[in-house]
């Protein structure tokens, strides 16, 4: 896959294709229903401005809308599938690999320039998977430099995903990182601190420097013998959630721990990522409560290869078997599970590893589809606007070769992509 991803890039552009045409016509012999999980047949789709303005037959179509050789361009697709473009709903664009960097030097040693640059990359690397939507969750140390980048993609300066982003992210103090250095220095952290009355403000503050979705850690490795432990108060979170809900906005939970989990689930947040040991009775509770779960499956594994794990030849490392049982739990509830893969501590790019670890981990290929198009729209805010192929949806889309419903790997080579109604293609 890094293969196509690299070769797509480097003869893709991916600088935006402009026509003279009003309307763009796409032809594919397929078209996946992602609610339904089938393919469909005989069905054209009329692209106006950034927004699916038709699906029907040719006949249908052309009865509907002036279609004259001069304001449409059509683009033949025969023997290919058209489907809504992927989205990943937990990234870091602002990370890169840690068996490159570790995670301490990326945020005390990289200049911000250094990562905004390295972000530039990311992006491109991520649309040519056909992931055309990402969340955002958290700058890690480089401030609000994620809202500049989001701002450079909606004005065209930069291609990449559609993004959302949680800027610095919120952290009970003294919980969270760069740790173990001599107390005489002032660090850069990786998240904000703020307890009590003063999430109120630091909520706010968020907001209003560019946040789109608050991100909170509800526990995180303070225990005593540096275990995951929660963090903040029932209230506490309840604080938050009332204060981003009166802009509009949604809270996301990392959560590791049973009880950091219920927490974040009675208080209201919109999901809650890893939920590494979460049960069938707080997936239950989650589900009840109407709270996404995030599995990020991929980042786990990668860390374990990085420690010196041989998957397929090496015993299963207690985290791996960890994120199996959740996996295994969160299915058995019954609560809906997003595609939220954690990129940025493993490559970005290769953001389909998630999906066909969701598969493996026990969800079906239809199931895993929707995770990373129908339910990634409602963490992108976007429900009933994005991740289906219909009248009124924005044309975020992609285009492969073969049955994604069949084969989860006919998703590893792109042959088309198109993000806010524009085509990139090979030159």
């Amino acid at each position: 896959m890094k293969k196509v991803i690299s070769l797509l890039i480097a003869y893709l552009i991916l600088v935006q294709t402009t026509f003279a045409a009003d309307y763009k016509l796409l032809k594919p012999t397929y078209i996946l229903d992602v609610e339904q999980g089938e393919l469909i047949e005989g069905q054209e789709v009329l692209i106006l401005d950034d927004k699916i303005a038709a699906v029907g037959s040719h006949q249908a179509i052309r009865d509907n809308y002036d279609l004259s050789d001069g304001n449409v361009r059509s683009i033949n697709l025969e023997g290919m599938t058209l489907m809504p473009g992927l989205i990943d709903a937990h990234s870091h664009i602002l990370l890169h690999p840690y068996n490159e960097t570790s995670w301490n030097d990326q945020v005390l040693k990289e200049s911000r320039a250094e990562r905004v640059a390295r972000a530039v990359g990311h992006l491109k690397a991520t649309l040519g998977a056909g992931f055309t939507s990402l969340r955002d969750l958290g700058s890690e140390g480089a401030g609000y430099a994620d809202v500049g980048i989001r701002k450079a993609l909606d004005k065209g300066v930069i291609v990449g995903p559609r993004l959302i982003v949680a800027g610095r992210a919120i952290v009970a103090t003294g919980s969270y990182g760069p740790k173990g250095f001599d107390l005489s220095h002032t660090l850069t952290l990786g998240a904000e601190p703020a307890d009590g009355d003063d999430l109120i403000r630091v909520v706010r503050d968020q907001i209003g420097k560019g946040a789109d979705v608050i991100k909170i850690y509800a526990d995180y490795r303070w225990g005593p013998n540096g275990d995951a432990a929660p963090t903040f108060s029932l209230k506490e979170i309840e604080t938050i959630v009332e204060t981003a809900k009166s802009s509009g906005r949604k809270v996301v939970a990392h959560s590791t721990t049973q009880e950091g989990m219920r927490r974040a689930t009675l208080a209201g947040v919109q999901s809650i990522e890893h939920g590494d040991a979460g049960t069938v009775e707080i997936f239950k509770l989650m589900k009840d409560n109407n709270v996404v779960f995030c599995p990020t499956l991929a980042v786990t594994e990668a860390n374990a290869e990085y420690a010196g794990w041989k998957k397929g030849e090496d015993e299963t490392p207690s985290s791996v078997k960890l994120k199996h049982a959740a996996m295994t739990s969160a299915i058995e509830a019954g609560v809906t599970i997003c595609n939220g893969s954690d990129v940025g501590p493993y490559t970005h790019g290769d953001n389909l590893r998630e999906l066909k670890l969701m598969h493996e981990y026990g969800l079906s290929i239809e199931e895993t589809l929707q995770a990373a198009t129908m339910v990634g729209s409602e963490l992108m805010n976007m429900k009933d606007k994005l991740g289906q192929v219909k009248v009124g949806y924005l044309a975020d889309l992609i285009v492969v070769e073969g049955d994604p419903l069949n084969d989860l790997d006919v998703l590893s080579e792109i042959n088309l992509i198109i993000q806010k109604g524009q085509v990139y293609k090979p030159n």
